[in-house]
C-alpha cells in the first residue's frame, strides 16, 4: 500500500498496482474495499485510508497487487448532518467515478435504505482503462447545426420487438444499433440522440415495474450494462466505441442524453448508493434544516454550482467525450444546473462557464432544455453561449395551429419566423433553438392526431402522472379508427405537422417511429413501460411506409433548400425589400388575398413567399387549418412555379420525387391541408 495520488479520480492502473482516488470532504475515515469478483457478499480486503492518504478533500491510495477488473467500494465514516442524514458506514458505496460496474445480479435497492448493511447486495466498481477514442480511425462527421436533423431515440426500445432487424443475441444493445443505422441514413437523419445510456437504476420505479427511459442516474461514468453483450464489464466502454465509430462512419453523429440534475438516490429518505454517502451536503442543495431541496421533480437537485461537484460533472464529460468518442450531449432540466445556493438563478453558472472554456469540449453539440420543475425557464437567456435549447413553444403553436385553436395564426408566423418574441432582440444563431414536435416525454406523432387525453393506466399510477395539456386532437374518434373519413384526415395531419417542422428555421429533432405512424396506445408518459408500449415498430403496413417516405423526401428537400439559400443569412421578414437591405432573401407574408395576412383572432389560414430580388418569388407555402377549402392568391413567377407539396394528394402524389409544373394563377387549399409551390429554378435536375 503506498500513498498514492488525489489525481486523477476514479480507479487508474499504474506501473505497481491500481491508483485510488475519492472525493469526501466532510469524512473522518475511509475505507477502500476489495472484492474477489463482482458477485461477491463480502470484500476479500478491507484497505484503510488514513491521514497520510488524504490530500484536501480528496483520500486516495495506490495498492500493488490489483489490476484491469478488480471490483472494489468505499465504506465512509463521518458525522451525521442536520437532519439526522449524512454519512452512513453500515453502506458499501459505489465509487461515482468508476468507469464500469459489477455486482447488478446480487444488487438490491431497498437494502441502501435504513441502517442495516448492504454489504452482500451492493454495487462495486471495477478497474478499467482510459484510453482515448481514435478519432483518426473513425473521425467526428461534424455536421453544421444548419444541416443538422436529429432523431431522438431509446437504445433498448429501437432495437427490439416484432420483426426487428437487429440479431437476437444484440437486440437491446449499444451493439444492436450498429443493425440499424443503414435504415437512419437512408432516411437521412444527421444524429442519433440516446436516451440516457449512463447507468441507471431499473428499480426504481413502482412494484412490478421497472424504470425504463433511464432518468435514476447510478453513475455518470458507467454504460448501463442492460444495454451490453455478454456479462465482462471490461468489454463495455469497447462496445460504447464500436457503435460510435460505426456512427461515425456512417456519418452520423451520437449525442446522448446526461442527467446531471439529480440521481437515483431520491430524498434524504431514499437509498445510499454513492454520491449521498460520500458527501451529503456537498452533491445536492439543502435548506438550512437540513431537508433535501428540489426542482428537478425526483427528490433531490445536484448542487452543480460547488467546484468539487463541477468538475465530477466535468470529469463525466470528457469521459464520454474523449475516451468514448462522443459528439454531444442533452442536458436533461439543463436549467437547473444553473441554480446557486438556495437554489437561486444565477447569471454566470460556473458549471457551463467551465464547460465553455474546456478545450476538449469546444468540438462538441451541446443542448439543453431551457426548463426545471420549480418554474425556471430561459431560453434567449440560457446562461452559455454554446448551448441550443429545446423551443417547446414550437411545438405547442404548431400544434395548436393544426389542431384548428383560435388565436393561433400570429403564433404559428412567429414559430415560422424563428421565434423572433422568444430569442429577442435578435434572432437565434444556428444551433441555438431545437424544434420539434414529439420527444420521447408525451404523446407519439400518431398519438398526437389520435387521442384527445392520455391513456397511462398501464403506469399503475391512476392516470395521474404525464402532462394533461398535449394540444392532441382525435379528429372524432378516440384511438384507433376503422373511419375512412377519420384515418385520411389524421394522415393529412401527420404530413402537415412534418412539412411545417421542416419547413421552419431551426435545428429539427424527430422521435424514433415517428416515421412510421408508432404508437404507444395514448400512453404519454412510457418510463416505466419496457414492453411493445415503449418499443419501435418495425412491422410497418403500407401506409406507414408511405409516411417513411414523404418524411425521407421531406429530409432531402430540407437539404437542397439550405443547399441553395444561404444559412448564414436569416431570411429577413417584410412586406418588400427594401434597397439597403443586406439579405439576398426576404419573407412575405400573404393570407388568401396577397399581402394580406389575416392575424385574426378566428383566422386559420395564413401564406408566405420566399422572395430573391433578381429571380422573384422563389417559394410560396399555404397553410389552410380550416374545416373548409380555401382558394389562395398566387405571386406571379417569372420562371413558373412547380408543386413540391399538397397533403391533400394521395400517399405518393402529395410530395413527388419529381416535383410537378403548377399552371393555375391560384392555388385552392383542400380543408386542413398545406401546399408548397418553387420556382422551377430551384429544382433543375432534381430528384426528391
Amino acid at each position: 500500500m503506498h500513498r498514492g495520488r488525489p489525481w486523477p479520480l476514479g480507479a487508474s492502473v499504474t506501473r505497481r498496482g491500481v491508483n485510488f482516488s475519492v472525493v469526501a470532504p466532510l469524512a473522518t475515515r475511509v475505507e477502500l474495499l476489495l472484492f474477489a469478483h463482482g458477485e461477491a457478499s463480502e470484500p476479500q480486503r478491507v484497505v484503510e485510508l488514513a491521514s497520510e492518504h488524504r490530500s484536501g478533500d480528496h483520500w486516495h491510495g495506490e495498492v500493488e497487487g490489483v489490476g484491469l477488473g478488480s471490483c472494489y467500494s468505499y465504506r465512509v465514516y463521518g458525522p451525521l448532518q442536520q437532519g439526522g442524514h449524512g454519512f452512513n458506514p453500515s453502506k458499501v458505496l459505489l465509487d461515482p467515478c468508476a468507469r464500469a460496474i459489477a455486482g447488478w445480479q446480487g444488487y438490491q435497492r431497498s437494502a441502501a435504505v435504513g441502517g442495516a448493511p448492504n454489504t452482500s447486495c451492493c454495487l462495486k466498481g471495477v478497474v478499467t482503462e482510459r484510453e482515448l477514442f481514435d478519432f483518426d480511425a473513425a473521425p467526428r462527421p461534424r455536421h453544421s447545426w444548419q444541416r443538422s436533423v436529429i432523431y431522438e431515440l431509446h437504445v433498448a426500445g429501437f432495437t427490439q420487438g416484432a420483426g426487428c432487424p437487429v440479431p437476437a443475441e444484440h437486440q437491446g444493445s449499444l451493439l444492436g444499433l450498429i443493425d440499424t443505422l443503414p435504415m437512419l441514413q437512408e432516411l437521412g437523419i444527421t444524429a442519433i440522440e440516446l436516451l440516457p445510456v449512463m447507468a441507471f437504476d431499473p428499480a426504481d420505479a413502482p412494484a412490478g415495474r421497472q424504470n425504463h427511459w433511464g432518468y435514476s442516474p447510478l453513475s455518470w461514468m458507467a454504460p448501463h450494462p442492460d444495454y451490453l453483450v455478454g456479462n465482462d464489464p471490461l468489454t463495455a466502454r469497447d462496445q460504447v466505441r464500436q457503435l460510435v465509430s460505426a456512427c461515425h462512419q456512417a456519418g452520423i453523429e451520437v449525442i446522448l442524453d446526461v442527467v446531471y440534475n439529480h440521481t437515483g438516490e431520491g430524498n434524504q429518505h431514499g437509498p445510499t448508493l454513492s454520491w449521498r454517502g460520500f458527501g451529503d451536503s456537498l452533491y445536492y442543495h439543502q435548506s438550512i434544516e437540513g431537508h433535501y431541496q428540489d426542482v428537478s421533480g425526483c427528490g433531490n437537485t445536484v448542487a452543480a454550482n460547488r467546484p468539487l461537484v463541477q468538475r465530477l460533472i466535468l470529469e463525466s464529460l470528457r469521459c464520454w467525450a474523449t475516451e468514448l468518442g462522443v459528439d454531444g450531449f442533452r442536458f436533461d432540466l439543463g436549467i437547473a444546473l444553473s441554480r446557486g445556493d438556495g437554489l437561486m438563478p444565477l447569471d454566470q453558472p460556473p458549471l457551463f462557464e467551465a464547460m465553455e472554456a474546456d478545450p476538449e469540449l469546444a468540438d462538441l453539440k451541446l443542448i439543453s432544455e431551457p426548463w426545471d420543475c420549480g418554474g425556471l425557464y430561459k431560453l434567449a437567456d440560457f446562461p452559455a453561449r454554446r448551448v441550443a435549447t429545446w423551443n417547446g413553444k414550437f411545438r405547442d403553436d404548431v400544434r395548436r395551429f393544426w389542431k384548428g385553436d383560435e388565436k393561433t395564426v400570429w403564433g404559428l408566423g412567429l414559430r415560422l419566423s424563428g421565434s423572433p418574441d422568444l430569442y429577442h432582440p435578435r434572432l437565434p444563431h444556428p444551433g441555438q433553438c431545437i424544434t420539434f414536435l414529439t420527444a420521447h416525454d408525451g404523446f407519439t406523432l400518431a398519438d398526437l392526431v389520435s387521442f384527445n387525453g392520455k391513456h397511462n393506466l398501464a403506469n399503475g399510477e391512476d392516470n395521474r402522472d404525464g402532462d394533461n395539456h398535449n394540444n392532441s386532437w382525435n379528429h372524432g374518434v378516440e384511438g384507433p379508427s376503422s373511419d375512412h373519413a377519420v384515418v385520411s384526415l389524421r394522415e393529412r395531419q401527420l404530413r402537415n405537422l412534418l412539412a411545417t417542422l421542416l419547413l421552419a428555421p431551426g435545428v429539427p429533432m424527430l422521435l424514433m417511429g415517428d416515421e412510421v405512424r408508432r404508437s404507444q396506445g395514448g400512453n404519454n408518459n412510457t418510463w416505466c413501460q419496457n414492453n411493445p408500449l415503449g418499443w419501435m415498430h418495425w412491422q410497418p403496413d403500407s401506409g406507414d411506409l408511405a409516411l417513411r417516405t414523404y418524411l425521407q423526401r421531406l429530409l432531402k428537400l430540407r437539404l437542397h433548400l439550405i443547399n441553395l439559400l444561404d444559412p448564414e443569412q436569416p431570411w429577413t421578414e417584410r412586406p418588400q425589400r427594401r434597397s439597403n437591405d443586406p439579405s439576398p432573401h426576404w419573407r412575405q407574408w400573404h393570407g388568401v388575398e396577397l399581402n394580406k395576412p389575416d392575424w385574426a383572432a378566428w383566422s386559420h389560414t395564413l401564406a408566405w413567399s420566399l422572395n430573391d430580388g433578381v429571380q422573384g418569388p422563389l417559394l410560396w407555402c399555404g397553410m389552410n387549418a380550416y374545416s373548409r377549402a380555401v382558394h389562395f392568391d398566387l405571386p406571379l413567377c417569372p420562371s413558373g412555379w412547380l408543386r413540391v407539396i399538397d397533403t391533400a394528394l394521395p400517399a405518393g402524389e402529395d410530395l413527388p420525387s419529381t416535383p410537378h409544373p403548377w399552371t393555375p394563377r391560384g392555388a385552392p387549399l383542400e380543408s386542413r391541408s398545406l401546399m408548397l409551390l418553387a420556382s422551377s429554378r430551384l429544382f433543375k435536375n432534381v430528384q426528391l
